[in-house]
């Protein structure tokens, strides 16, 4: 009976280094996935900072008399983009901006798009805002 018993319990040993193992595997795996998601949500951000701050450059110079698109992608190359693309629309500039992000075995282009104008001037106590769903901005 010692005999079968000592067999058994050869049989079960290592056990807890193969669940260890794969337990690191899955650790290791998790955290690679998650900083690939975290990465490519900061650079996107980064992204839309650069076009929002493009956009706005380029209002504000087509509203002094320069050019708008030349101001705009001089601001996008300092953020770290490139201007994709610029359009005059009106008073307002329409920007499509482009950032490489560096991930582990997978580089990538990331594109934003922002809009800046004048604000239109509405009368105080109208009861109008242009806030809220059916606003410019958050059409965007």
């Amino acid at each position: 009976m010692r005999a079968g018993r000592r067999d058994r319990e050869r049989g079960e040993r290592g056990a807890g280094i193969v669940l260890a193992v794969a337990m690191i595997g899955v650790v290791v795996s998790v955290t690679i996935g998650t900083t690939g998601a975290v990465g490519v949500v900061a650079g996107h951000r980064r992204a839309q900072s650069a076009a929002d701050l493009s956009a706005l450059a380029g209002a504000t110079t087509l509203q002094n008399g320069g050019e708008a698109c030349a101001r705009a992608g001089a601001i996008a190359g300092r953020n770290g983009a490139d201007l994709q693309r610029c359009q005059v629309v009106g008073s307002e500039v329409v920007v499509v901006v482009a950032r490489s992000v560096r991930l582990p075995g997978l580089p990538m282009k990331l594109r934003a798009r922002a809009r800046a104008g004048p604000v239109e001037n509405l009368a105080v106590g109208q009861g109008s805002s242009r806030c809220g769903p059916a606003s410019r901005s958050s059409r965007l």
